[in-house]
């Protein structure tokens, strides 16, 4: 069921931007009196689902059979249909070649155009009914929890996080992702109240790419209840207990506990826990025999609700406030996600491995439907669709936009033979970056 849940946020999603690009194509023709054939979501080889040609009209609506997109036709426009056919003839007047270089360009930009305007009104949208909110890194006062990469890198359970490359990050799940973005070369923190640089080797970005998050919260273990069937259910624990050593070890954080007693399957062991309200020469520290199951666990359910350890930061916003906030977190997505594609670029990095297809797609969606993940999931993939068909490759809306370019500095228009090609190579080009992207998520799966 959930597999099916994310199949149809991923087809709505998918859908509606396409939809949208589409239509910015086709809203540029029609204003400069271009004809347009086709308006089609889905492709429709052979056959279509469903088509439709209003009276009076030139053009054809439909929704094709193969859900890999949508197209939008427009006459005289050297595009994936390649009607070579129709290019023999003499250009006509309501042909997209037979009009001026600018508005050409208009056309073509218009897709891209169109996604970044509904990342804007999807991002407003969102911050004015659901607000914002976050940790900020000053409030993660307990320290960080690291993993094995993190550790190998220099880091440790406990540090306090300040900057990157001097640059102070406010929300804590920002910090691996602008060290990545950055390509940091340091990182200043706090450890045990002592100021200290860790410097970041380069070799350590594949890993950081592909090794799961470096930080998380470090979260103590407080106990929120005990399994019915556990073994210590007569032990002594407390609902608001928290574990602060096991046998002779200091352990701070849950992550830390579990760790210590997958390794101690079937034994005993003396848990030390603070336990509020007590009056005893220890503190506030009662030790409580215990005894694992055969995976070293307690039967001991642990709190994990964040705002009960850290002050969750909100934001609301009104209608007026949401619009140039709704712009700004669009833009920052923008520069973000055109940082991470400078990494996939550089075979050094390894982020190439992280490149999907619809697979890695469908996965970003929740199992259970969720309204303000799912509009956040589109607004994020509005904005992928818009950077990525603005890349100078032919075939690509960036590719026709710079021979459009190039005419219009220079004069020369770039011949119909050579539109041709080019639009020919970049379509195999994209195929095989499909198959590469495809064969990326059949591996993680068998992984």
């Amino acid at each position: 069921m959930e597999v099916l849940m994310k199949i149809v946020q991923l087809v709505m999603a998918l859908s509606l931007l396409v939809l949208v690009h589409e239509f910015g194509h086709f809203l540029f023709a029609k204003i400069f009196g271009m004809k347009v054939d086709k308006f089609y979501l889905f492709f429709d080889p052979w056959f279509s689902v469903v088509k439709y040609k209003p009276k009076n009209s030139d053009t054809e609506y439909g929704i094709g059979w193969l859900p890999l997109g949508g197209y939008c036709k427009i006459a005289g426009m050297i595009d994936e249909s390649m009607d070579k056919e129709a290019l023999k003839k003499d250009p006509q007047p309501w042909e997209f070649r037979a009009k001026p270089a600018w508005q050409r360009f208009f056309v073509l930009f218009g897709g891209v155009f169109f996604n970044l305007i509904l990342a804007i009104i999807l991002y407003s949208a969102i911050l004015y009914s659901w607000g914002d909110s976050y940790i900020r890194n000053e409030d993660v006062t307990t320290g960080v929890v690291v993993n094995d990469v993190a550790y190998d890198m220099g880091f440790r359970n406990g540090d306090h996080i300040i900057a990157v490359d001097g640059e102070a990050i406010d929300d804590f799940n920002q910090i691996h992702p602008t060290i990545i973005r950055k390509q940091a070369k340091e990182v200043q923190l706090l450890r045990d109240g002592k100021e200290m640089t860790i410097s970041i080797d380069p070799v350590f970005m594949p890993a950081m790419l592909n090794g799961g998050r470096l930080f998380d919260y470090g979260i103590p273990f407080v106990i929120d209840s005990v399994d019915a069937a556990s073994r210590n259910v007569a032990a002594g624990f407390q609902h608001g207990d928290r574990i602060v050593a096991i046998d002779s070890t200091e352990i701070p954080y849950y992550s830390e506990v579990a760790k210590y007693l997958q390794a101690r399957p079937d034994s005993k062991v003396i848990v030390k826990i603070h336990r509020d309200g007590i009056d005893t020469i220890a503190g506030g520290i009662l030790s409580i025999e215990a005894s694992t199951d055969s995976l070293g666990r307690l039967g001991i359910y642990a709190d994990g609700n964040l705002e009960h350890f850290f002050r969750i930061t909100e934001r609301n916003y009104n209608m007026i406030e949401s619009v140039p906030a709704g712009f700004n977190k669009a833009i920052t997505t923008v520069s973000n996600y055109w940082k991470e594609l400078k990494l996939i670029v550089k075979p050094q990095t390894g982020a190439y491995k992280s490149v999907g297809s619809f697979i890695a797609i469908g996965s970003l969606f929740p199992g259970s439907w969720d309204w303000h993940f799912f509009w956040n999931i589109c607004a994020f993939l509005s904005i992928i669709l818009a950077v990525m068909n603005i890349l100078p490759i032919p075939a690509l809306d960036g590719g026709h936009i710079l021979f459009t370019l190039y005419e219009m500095i220079t004069g020369r228009k770039p011949s119909d033979k050579f539109l041709e090609v080019a639009q020919t190579i970049g379509m195999i080009f994209l195929i095989l970056l499909m198959i590469f992207a495809f064969g990326n998520d059949i591996f993680r799966l068998f992984k």
